[in-house]
């Protein structure tokens, strides 16, 4: 891809990051996570805002290496201990209801070669750290938004058999296709009907206010609860303002509050998760009254262990979600080894923490209160995927009726 066709994609995919994603209002403040390689996309996603009238932008820079000799060269004992100010910084940034833009770009094996017990040890301290923020963004008190960008070994991962350059370019396009920025004119009024299409999915799911949903296929069997007051929601959210905000580009998804306390079965993992620079392959787990009480996988295994155990929600559902396989993402046929991506490609559970507005009311009740409405508290959420081409998908009302959701992976 030439320079001049790359610069107008990133300056179409910042703008659409900007109206789209966080829907920057004039006086706001905004903060971007990006990586050192990913200057040329930040920059344009800040000049972005600046255009929209956001009174400061700032950058948050990260290097995966910086991160990975870090862990390699730290006493075990001491990547507990995380500085003050990563604690001082979230809570400045979620007391300012900063809009957060994330730009996701990692190598997803940078810390595979570490001992996992040291990387898990460090993720679990960092969120403890980021606790102020990550709690202010599950419960929408800012706009935030996730993306994706390419970067040489995260390329290389998905398309190891052509050159480096071109392996790049590839994903590139990729994430601008699913954007909607190469196939559409304009990528704002796509991404506008878009998520009309999936509000309409999830009014239909908040009338139907299904009891349980059962997921079959010839992985998985799994009966998951769902939150009493529970509400589907779709691409967009509202921030504590009332500005509306999609929180995934792309998104193909809509999502609820399982009930913690109603889970039963065996589910199996379709695609790998990529956590805290770690592979995890082939992850399965068994519920017993919405408890983990079996978990294993090929590879990655401990970091799973780790995962699960980081607090007693860790072992618990914070999240359902329902994607159709003839997704573009899915029928793509490529597995992108990044939740972000692959999430949408697929049917998904998050192990770990309930978003509050995925009930009526959840934004302004206690912990205590949401969890007596089913909703699961953890320091974590972890996107898995466990969707396939064969799976069926059932809704089971109050009263025993049920009415088929999904078939074949697909919408009824």
């Amino acid at each position: 891809m030439d320079t001049l066709t790359l610069d107008r994609y990133l300056k179409k995919y910042a703008d659409l990051i900007i109206s789209i994603g966080v829907n920057v209002q004039p006086g706001q403040d905004v903060i971007i996570y990006a990586a050192i390689d990913q200057q040329k996309l930040a920059h344009f996603v800040l000049d972005a805002a600046y255009q929209k009238g956001a009174t400061q932008v700032q950058i948050e820079w990260n290097d995966q290496y910086l991160t990975h000799e870090l862990i390699k060269h730290s006493d075990p004992d001491k990547l507990s201990i995380v500085p003050t100010s990563t604690t001082i910084r979230a809570k400045e940034i979620a007391d300012k209801h900063t809009a957060r833009i994330s730009i996701i770009s990692e190598d997803p094996d940078a810390l595979g070669d570490l001992n996992q017990n040291d990387v898990a040890n460090y993720s679990k301290a960092l969120a403890y750290a980021k606790k102020p923020v990550m709690d202010a963004t599950m419960n929408n008190d800012l706009s935030w938004v996730v993306v994706a960008a390419s970067s040489p070994k995260w390329a290389h991962k998905v398309f190891p058999d052509v050159n480096l350059s071109e392996a790049v370019d590839q994903l590139w396009n990729k994430i601008f296709e699913f954007n909607r920025i190469t196939l559409e004119n304009d990528p704002v009024v796509a991404w506008q009907q878009h998520i009309k299409k999936l509000s309409t999915k999830a009014a239909w799911l908040n009338q139907e206010n299904f009891k349980e949903i059962h997921f079959t296929s010839n992985q998985t069997d799994l009966t998951v609860g769902l939150a009493q007051d529970h509400v589907w929601e779709g691409a967009d959210s509202f921030d504590k303002s009332g500005n509306y905000f999609t929180a995934n580009l792309p998104t193909e998804e809509v999502f609820t509050a399982p009930d913690y306390r109603n889970i039963h079965g065996v589910v199996k993992a379709t695609k790998p998760l990529s956590y805290g620079g770690v592979l995890i392959n082939d992850i399965e787990l068994t519920f017993v009254d919405g408890q983990v009480t079996k978990s294993t996988a090929s590879s990655g295994e401990d970091v799973l262990q780790h995962l699960i155990q980081s607090d007693d929600g860790a072992k618990s559902l914070g999240e359902v979600s329902l994607v159709p396989n003839p997704s573009p993402i899915s029928q793509s046929g490529i597995i992108f080894y990044n939740t972000l991506i692959d999430e949408n490609a697929s049917n998904h559970l998050a192990l770990g923490a309930a978003y509050p507005f995925n009930i009526n009311n959840g934004t302004q009740m206690s912990d205590e209160q949401r969890q007596n409405k089913g909703e699961n508290l953890s320091i974590i959420h972890v996107d898995f995927m466990m969707g396939s081409a064969d799976m069926n998908v059932v809704g089971i009302k109050y009263d025993g009726t049920i009415t088929p959701i999904f078939e074949n992976g697909d919408w009824i």
